[in-house]
């Protein structure tokens, strides 16, 4: 499968897992768009792409100056770091909310947790 088909694989995979988190979760909420382009599922791959470009390009350089605190907490800070990157997508979409800290670290850990078990079933990584 090509780059840009994993990728596709991977953002649409993340809207569902972001769908299951905001049932999951009290605080995390998505405003759907019935009238958009794909109505409500539209809302949640719009979520999930932004969540995957906030990920892929603030996600190395805050894991890379959190390193300290990474290592201090045995790995610990990375649901902090996690949380941070779901504020920051939160803050850049209007149609996306994280209602407090707490929300967010619970929902970084499960997005984290539903990727895990998505990349041991499905061809989402690029392997060498």
């Amino acid at each position: 499968m090509e780059t840009i088909g994993r990728f596709a694989l991977r953002v649409v995979v993340l809207a569902v897992i972001i769908y299951a988190v905001t049932r999951l979760v009290d605080g995390i909420h998505v405003l759907p768009n019935p009238d958009g382009t794909l109505g409500s599922t539209g809302t949640y791959l719009w979520v999930a792409l932004l969540f995957a470009l906030v990920n892929s390009i603030l996600g190395p350089i805050v894991r890379l100056l959190s390193l300290p605190f990474v290592i201090l907490t045995l790995g610990l800070f990375l649901l902090v770091v996690n949380a941070a990157l779901l504020g920051i997508t939160a803050a850049l979409s209007d149609r996306f909310s994280v209602d407090g800290f707490i929300p967010a670290v619970v929902g970084g850990f499960l997005i984290a947790v539903f990727s895990w078990i998505a990349e041991l079933v499905l061809p989402l990584k690029v392997r060498g």
